[in-house]
Order: structure tokens, then C-alpha cells, then sequence
């Protein structure tokens, strides 16, 4: 890319000519205009969380000027690459314009922190995986000490080949509302400008997620009354002395699962969808509880009084009981 000399002037062809354009810009047939042509630049959260961090940089009329090539379709191709964003602004020169803005892409450890964050939340990696993208996943960037936007226009390497000594130019400016304007539809442009794309994210996500390779575990949980391959209880009990010094935990309430998910923001005539769940479960796991048989439930009856095991409302759980998927 040309450069400014030591003097000021303009090196290389777009040298000739006085160093200030005129304020028209020549008309682009076929180029990338912004989808919304008058009022607010984004629709979604994260295209219009991205416009509030440029706009809070305070740079002025230039973005402005921006704007208006943005919606104009003065820019003519937008690339977005690991660590950097390339274009071609039209401007009113015959030669568009070559911009260039930069971010230093995170390196293999600050994606392995922002996946350890992913994993931390119930249910975030699940919804990125479905396609979703979580209101707060700038959240879970910062938590894991990388940022999702730019904090400042210093933390940016910003490029144009006009000659326009202003940095940001209003190319520039152009070129990063139609960046927003794209992130709309493809959320995924952020993530690839910070140095994964959409595959390498959400294969990363799912390698996470499958179970570690080995041999299946076929141990019994530590709440089962039995080890494995130990003899079963006589009809008289002669076993029970020695089950009722098996050291076991009570089983967790079957709907304490609700209660590691993030908060749904969903209710059914005012009431949260999670205050409706836990009831239901807790009378799936007595229907469970009463259709045992019987040895079964006196033998695991005995076992949960002993060790104190009860639901969340309180009522003693047979150690058998399970919780729906």
C-alpha cells in the first residue's frame, strides 16, 4: 500500500494532482450498499453494539460522511480475514481506493480461554451450536480477559490509500458500517475477523462436548446401594449391615438441573418456565417411586432415611429414582 512521505505529499500514482479530492464521489454500478438506507445502521444486538463502540470512539463528521458511502454502495469489495478487514472504496477518483484495517487476531491460548468460558455456562455452547448467538457472549469474551469489540480506534491499524491525512477517512468509515451492516446476517464475521471462523468455532465446541476416548466407565454411580459384582440383599437382610455402612451421598434433587441453566427469560402467564419444571419433575420422579418394586423400594427406603436423602419439597426420595432426561 502507498504510503505518505516525510513531506506530505502522497507517494505513488494517486500522487498526481492536488492532495484534496472533491466532495462527489463517482457512482458505482453494482456496488455493496448497506441494507438499511435511512435511520439506525444495525438491527440485531451485535451489529448495533458494534456501531456503538465506533460511534463512542468520538470521531466526528467523518463517520458521518461515512455513512452516507456506506448507503451509497461506494464500496466495491469487502474482505474479512483472520486479524484483518481489506476493501476498495470509490471515491471520486478513477482509482478506488484500498483500505485496510487491522486487529491482531487471538492467538491458540485466548481461544482456548474464551472455549473454557463458553463451557463455564450451561446451556451457551448448545445455543451457538443451534445457531444462536447469546446476549452475552461479549460478556463471556471479557470474562475470559480477551475483548469481542475493539475497545478504542488506537487499538486498530486503519489504512487508506487516499489522501485524506484524517484517520479514520470517511472510506474507512465506510467500509466499517458496511462490516456491521454485514454482521446482521453473518454474525460469524466478527468471530473470523478475531481469528476463527464459523467451522473452527463450533468444531472446537463439539469437541468439548464429546466424552474423552478410553473404555466406556460401566461403574455404577456412587449413590447405588450395590457395588458392582457384590452379592444381592437376602430375603432376611442379612446383607442390610453392610449396606447401611456403604458410605453414600444423597442423590441431588432431580430438579436441581434447572437451577445450573442460565435464567430462561420465557413464562407462562407471568410465571418463569423453570418455577413451572421443578414440580413437574418432582412428580415424574414419584410416579417413578411409586410403580418400584417393593424389596427394591424398602431396602433404598432405608438407605435414603439413613443418610437424610429428600427432594426439594422435602419428601424422602428412594436412591432408585431417576431424574427425565
Amino acid at each position: 500500500m502507498a504510503g505518505r512521505g516525510s513531506s506530505g505529499s502522497w507517494r505513488g500514482a494517486e500522487a498526481r494532482g492536488p492532495w484534496f479530492e472533491p466532495s462527489v464521489p463517482r457512482p458505482v454500478e453494482g456496488g455493496l450498499a448497506t441494507s438499511k438506507q435511512r435511520g439506525a445502521m444495525a438491527a440485531t444486538w451485535w451489529s448495533q453494539r458494534f456501531v456503538q463502540v465506533l460511534e463512542s470512539y468520538g470521531l466526528g463528521a467523518r463517520m458521518q460522511r461515512g455513512r452516507r458511502y456506506a448507503r451509497q454502495g461506494q464500496v466495491i469489495s469487502l474482505e474479512v480475514d483472520a486479524g484483518l478487514v481489506t476493501a476498495r472504496v470509490q471515491g471520486s477518483r478513477a482509482t478506488p481506493y484500498r483500505v485496510e484495517i487491522a486487529w491482531p487476531a487471538l492467538g491458540s491460548a485466548a481461544w482456548t480461554s474464551v472455549a473454557s468460558a463458553f463451557a463455564a455456562r450451561a446451556g451457551f455452547a448448545a445455543r451457538l451450536l443451534a445457531g444462536e448467538v447469546p446476549p452475552d457472549l461479549e460478556a463471556v469474551f471479557e470474562s475470559a480477559g480477551v475483548p469481542l469489540f475493539p475497545r478504542r480506534w488506537s487499538h486498530l491499524r486503519a489504512q487508506c490509500s487516499c489522501p485524506d491525512w484524517e484517520n479514520p477517512c470517511k472510506h474507512l468509515a465506510a467500509v466499517l458500517y458496511l462490516f456491521a451492516d454485514r454482521l446482521d446476517d453473518d454474525p460469524w464475521l466478527l468471530l473470523a475477523w478475531r481469528g476463527r471462523d464459523r467451522e473452527a468455532v463450533l468444531g472446537g465446541l463439539r469437541v468439548q462436548r464429546r466424552p474423552a476416548a478410553g473404555p466406556p466407565d460401566d461403574r455404577l454411580p456412587a449413590w447405588w446401594p450395590f457395588r458392582a459384582g457384590a452379592p444381592s440383599p437376602a430375603a432376611d437382610g442379612s446383607a442390610g449391615s453392610a449396606l447401611a455402612d456403604l458410605d453414600m451421598a444423597a442423590p441431588d434433587p432431580c430438579d436441581s438441573v434447572l437451577l445450573r441453566l442460565d435464567r430462561l427469560t420465557a413464562t407462562v402467564r407471568g410465571t418463569p418456565v423453570t418455577d413451572l419444571l421443578g414440580p413437574a419433575y418432582e412428580a415424574f420422579v414419584a410416579s417413578v417411586d411409586d410403580h418400584a418394586e417393593p424389596t427394591a423400594t424398602a431396602t433404598t427406603s432405608s438407605s435414603v432415611a439413613k443418610h437424610g436423602g429428600t427432594s426439594s419439597s422435602g419428601t424422602p426420595r428412594s436412591a432408585t429414582s431417576s431424574c427425565p432426561p
